[in-house]
């Protein structure tokens, strides 16, 4: 990734009061003016990066700071106008686990319908359908459209679809929801069996223990660029002002990819 920049056109925002809350709200990337009916935000600002086989990356930084749009352009959600993103090996984006999944189709065809956004062939889907729904324990509802399930059945049978393909770089919001709090510990177990088959990690998250536990190198994200790239340790202090942390890295002010 070279030189990535990602901006959003925020139409009519002028005539409105949240405009100034907007403004003046602090970590949300770079505003500016644009033609006379909309304010531009810059989510990533000239972002160059470097990820190689084996690392496990933890983004890290305030809201707004650039980490969803980061993960969203490595999964190819978003094609930036600016810079060049190349990518190397399978990606498996495991946030919105429930897109493409269709509320008028059984349980059974949006096995399908879910494996294909992700980018597995037909047969491949199909010879995982036994062992995807063995794990949600849904049982016939697999019959019935999703549109009858609760939120907790929902978020089981997205979760067992997304979490049963063999990525190469897995892409990973800690938000992602696995269904009520009984089906907790077996889908972690099935979640750290992902991550581990996994060649490259990166991981969005808030959880310092998180980033901890999974993560051997910690990117620090700040108003759409990468302020500090390093150890866990190293940038969780700094994410949490105990050490300074300078507006870019002499690698990104440089243009260069950091790694």
């Amino acid at each position: 990734m070279d030189r990535v920049s990602v901006s959003f056109p925020i139409y009519d925002a002028r005539s409105r009061s949240i405009k100034k809350r907007v403004l003046t709200a602090a970590g949300r990337g770079r505003i500016a003016t644009g033609e006379s009916n909309h304010v531009v935000i810059r989510a990533l600002d000239g972002v160059s990066l470097n990820i190689e086989h084996g690392e496990r990356v933890g983004l890290i930084g305030r809201n707004g700071a650039g980490k969803t749009t980061l993960l969203r352009v490595m999964a190819g959600i978003y094609e930036p106008p600016a810079g060049t993103v190349e990518v190397e090996g399978r990606v498996a984006p495991l946030f919105d686990i429930g897109m493409g999944m269709d509320p008028e189709s059984s349980g059974y065809e949006n096995i399908l319908l879910r494996g294909l956004y992700l980018g597995l062939r037909k047969a491949e889907i199909r010879a995982k359908i036994e062992e995807i729904a063995e794990f949600t324990e849904l049982g016939e509802f697999l019959d019935m459209p999703l549109r009858t399930y609760s939120a907790g059945m929902f978020a089981r049978l997205a979760f067992a679809i997304s979490t049963s393909i063999d990525p190469e770089i897995l892409l990973l919001d800690e938000g992602i929801g696995a269904g009520d709090e009984a089906f907790l510990e077996k889908a972690k177990r099935r979640l750290d069996a992902l991550i581990n088959r996994a060649r490259i990690l990166v991981l969005a998250s808030h959880s310092d223990e998180l980033v901890r536990k999974l993560c051997n190198r910690a990117i620090l994200m700040q108003n759409g660029q990468i302020a500090a790239s390093g150890s866990t340790d190293e940038m969780l202090e700094r994410y949490h002002g105990k050490a300074s942390v300078p507006a870019s890295s002499p690698a990104h002010a440089a243009g260069e990819p950091v790694s």
